[in-house]
């Protein structure tokens, strides 16, 4: 067992463009598209926290080996698990890759552990030997962190910094292309507030006409609980690209009624419904969904695909019974840049 006693990490609040730093000062940060951790090692083990309850330490064995010959002393760091693929000169965050660690059986961890190792981002510094830094200002544990990690090498990084906005806000553009997903600013002059959202990150955000191809009831057995989309492919087929949730209560009686007429029926008037895609995060859920006849079209706001998907849960934007389905295709999205992981990591 650690030494430590492993907080929830500090979390950011979104922000809808690079803070000044005029009225407070700020260091901004790459945002890393992973799996927030929070690693401890006592001078004997390391272990290995998430964001929520769940210990990743048995899913990165390879981590748990690097990490104990690379850190210089017992220490509590936080950051970012990634793991990257592609050719050198063209690699990029691989989330995809990343989320398949997340797996019950002992022999396929070991087994993606040598096939798409991790690397850890660290980006702040809790504890050195038995001095909680929590309370100390973030430029102090900054500067801390950087003589720590002086002389580290892979799979342990140091995050790069800037106190310049004017640059954050070329990163925000250019690192996309690696796979990151926007810039967090951190206040210098604030401690550590675990579990507090004090920090604020800026993510990309694009609008999107998709077509409603069926809906999940709510857990509670009554209403629309999100309302599955998809985009046209070049082959004419219509793809499930990723689904939109939070609504309301009463917006999700009234979906009910609205979506009714487009409910699929056999030819015995029952309901049709459709399997949706099961992942490890899953588990036993039921994914089965109602299917929709694919004539809806809704704008959505979303801020980064991950392959042919959506990488996160889109927003709702309104309604587009000006567009026809069919038009809803995979043209519309932007296209980012390629930019080589390498080059961030610096």
């Amino acid at each position: 067992m650690s030494r430590y006693d492993i907080p929830a990490p500090m979390l950011a609040k979104a922000a809808s463009s690079v803070p000044d730093p005029a009225t407070k000062p700020m260091l901004y940060e790459p945002k890393w598209d992973g799996f927030r951790g929070l690693i401890a090692w006592d001078g004997e083990t390391v272990e290995i926290g998430s964001r929520g309850a769940k210990p990743l330490t048995r899913y990165f064995p390879e981590l748990v080996e690097q990490l104990a010959g690379i850190l210089p002393g017992p220490c509590l760091l936080d950051g970012e698990i990634v793991v990257a693929t592609g050719p050198d000169g063209a690699q990029r965050l691989d989330w995809e890759a990343l989320s398949q660690r997340i797996h019950p059986a002992a022999s396929r961890v070991a087994k993606l552990a040598v096939e798409t190792p991790a690397m850890f981002i660290a980006f702040d510094l809790l504890a050195d030997g038995d001095e909680d830094l929590q309370p100390l200002p973030f430029r102090e544990r900054r500067a801390r962190l950087e003589r720590m990690l002086a002389n580290a090498r892979s799979p342990l990084h140091l995050t790069r910094t800037t106190d310049d906005p004017e640059l954050a806000r070329r990163w925000l553009a250019e690192f996309e292309g690696a796979g990151l997903d926007g810039i967090v600013a951190k206040p210098l002059d604030d401690p550590y507030a675990p579990g507090k959202r004090a920090l604020i990150k800026v993510k990309h955000a694009r609008s999107a006409d998709v077509v409603a191809l069926g809906y999940r009831v709510h857990k509670s057995g009554s209403g629309v609980g999100s309302l599955l989309v998809g985009l046209y492919g070049d082959d004419g087929v219509l793809r499930q690209v990723g689904g939109v949730a939070a609504w309301s209560n009463a917006m999700r009686q009234q979906l009910v009624d609205e979506l009714e007429p487009l409910v699929e029926r056999d030819a015995s008037g029952d309901v049709v419904t459709g399997e949706g895609e099961r992942s490890r995060f899953t588990g036993a859920k039921d994914v089965s969904f109602v299917r929709l006849r694919p004539e809806r079209v809704l704008e959505v706001r979303y801020d980064q695909l991950e392959g042919a998907r959506f990488r996160h849960t889109v927003q709702f934007e309104r309604w587009r019974p000006d567009r026809d389905a069919r038009s809803c295709t995979y043209d519309q999205l932007d296209t980012v840049p390629g930019y080589d992981l390498a080059d961030v990591l610096e």
